[in-house]
């Protein structure tokens, strides 16, 4: 009878709307297509993974596989980095007080990879398959709330979150990424089973989903979000299904890390094979491309973006790292957006009737005149840094039950107690973006964000 219980009870699904929150439309959506993209280089940035101090266990000229040890956290020594290719070490970057910033691989196109044993996916137990990730280097897929660190694989997570859903500007396809490959992603889903006691949420979108990878898949709890932006966030996920007190931690991950984790072991080796999409409205053609993490974006945008002054972003325009046009894909990112850099003046532009501008608060008759307009949005600031002012904005785009300004005030500060009970350990920094987005301050509020779950982090460690 339990075991009749349980399996019901994880293939119930939970619809949930999101009404609070602002899509941005942006010119540039990626056609659905997927080319192979033939990169020859390859990094593994340590600044994409945050809180971590690394050591570098290889030298510039080194021979290495795919599954090859570059790097490891000098604080957790078992949590180790891994080449995704094979080939040479080309160079060991480092920035200022010689901190790392890049190992990059030049590719010799052989895709060697070291054997770490194949698995019986129904027998091999916890312990098994944390050792198996520590040991590839896949492990750091895995990061765990609050704090959006690598998960810490002593401790066991009361849930984990698989993010199918993603509402930022010209996000990727998750239907399309995970086409034909049903096997490997329900491989992942069984080995994610075994590494908590509670359930394997599968998040996806209430409207666009059609894929039977996401839709048959067994032994989690499939969940379905609409709404406008950010309902595709994981922080969205977890404060309708399995809100986080202080001591509480959940795991989380996305569809591409589902799917290189089932591969490692169905085959035994570290497979890093990534779809991205390059999109943004100063792509000529915006398609998806195959290649492995880490890879370059040099052939990416070579003769297919426009010859202005362009921002190269690894992720999406709200969230994403700013990169130069030669430049590595972030390791958790899955798609490249190349928008205007906005190094201009504008006299009264605040003031002028313009319909092809954006505008939240409705300055401009673009938001009632052309709702369904796809803009082409650049970086400028459009004003510069000013005092806070209480708007009563932020609330709008905020779906969660927290005071944004509050508790932006209280990391400001540094108030520990004030930051706990404003709720900082529900949030991410990405859930601020869109507050950053019209705030009429021109205030860098992910980065306040950060910095406070940085300090949070350390305080309570």
């Amino acid at each position: 009878r339990r075991v009749l219980f349980r399996s019901i009870f994880i293939h119930m699904s939970t619809t949930f709307k999101i009404k609070k929150g602002l899509d941005i439309k942006l010119l540039g959506t990626a056609e659905k297509t997927v080319v192979d993209l033939g990169a020859k280089k390859f990094a593994i940035k340590p600044p994409d993974f945050a809180g971590c101090f690394p050591k570098v266990l290889v030298q510039e000229g080194d021979e290495v596989k795919a599954g090859t040890q570059l790097f490891y956290d000098k604080y957790r020594d078992n949590i180790r980095f891994t080449a995704p290719v094979s080939g040479k070490v080309k160079a060991i970057k480092r920035g200022a007080k010689r901190r790392l910033l890049e190992v990059v691989i030049d590719s010799d196109d052989k895709n060697e990879a070291i054997d770490f044993g194949k698995s019986d996916i129904n027998s091999i137990n916890k312990d098994e398959v944390v050792d198996k990730m520590l040991s590839s280097g896949i492990w750091p897929l895995l990061r765990q709330r609050p704090y959006s660190t690598i998960a810490d694989p002593s401790l066991a997570p009361k849930s984990i979150f698989v993010a199918a859903y993603d509402t930022a500007p010209l996000a990727p396809d998750y239907d399309l990424v995970v086409h034909g490959h049903g096997d490997e992603f329900q491989a992942g889903l069984d080995i994610l089973t075994k590494l908590t006691n509670g359930k394997v949420h599968l998040n996806v979108d209430a409207k666009k989903t059609t894929s039977k990878v996401f839709l048959n898949s067994k032994n989690v709890q499939i969940n379905t979000f609409s709404g406008p932006h950010p309902s595709g966030n994981v922080s969205v996920h977890i404060s309708k299904l399995d809100p986080i007190n202080k001591g509480e931690i959940v795991w989380y991950l996305y569809p591409q890390d589902v799917l290189t984790i089932g591969r490692l072991f169905l085959t035994g080796k570290y497979d890093s094979t990534r779809i991205f999409t390059l999109a943004g409205s100063e792509v000529l053609k915006p398609k998806y491309f195959k290649s492995h993490v880490g890879a370059s974006i040099k052939k990416m945008v070579a003769k297919n973006v426009t010859k202005n002054d362009n921002r190269y972003i690894s992720g999406n325009v709200l969230t994403g790292e700013k990169i130069e046009k030669d430049g590595y894909i972030g390791f958790y990112d899955s798609m490249i957006t190349v928008i205007p850099e906005g190094n201009y003046h504008e006299f009264f532009g605040w003031i002028l009737p313009n319909l092809n501008k954006f505008s939240f608060s409705g300055t401009f008759p673009s938001k009632w005149l052309t709702p369904k307009k796809k803009y082409k949005l650049d970086t400028n600031l459009h004003g510069a840094v000013r005092a806070y002012v209480m708007t009563g904005q932020f609330e709008k785009v905020f779906p969660f039950d927290i005071y944004p300004m509050q508790l932006i005030k209280a990391v400001l500060v540094e108030d520990i107690d004030m930051m706990e009970n404003m709720g900082i350990y529900e949030i991410d920094h990405e859930d601020f973006a869109l507050c950053e987005v019209i705030d009429t301050s021109k205030t860098e509020i992910q980065s306040i964000i950060r910095k406070g779950l940085d300090l949070m982090r350390i305080e309570m460690s």
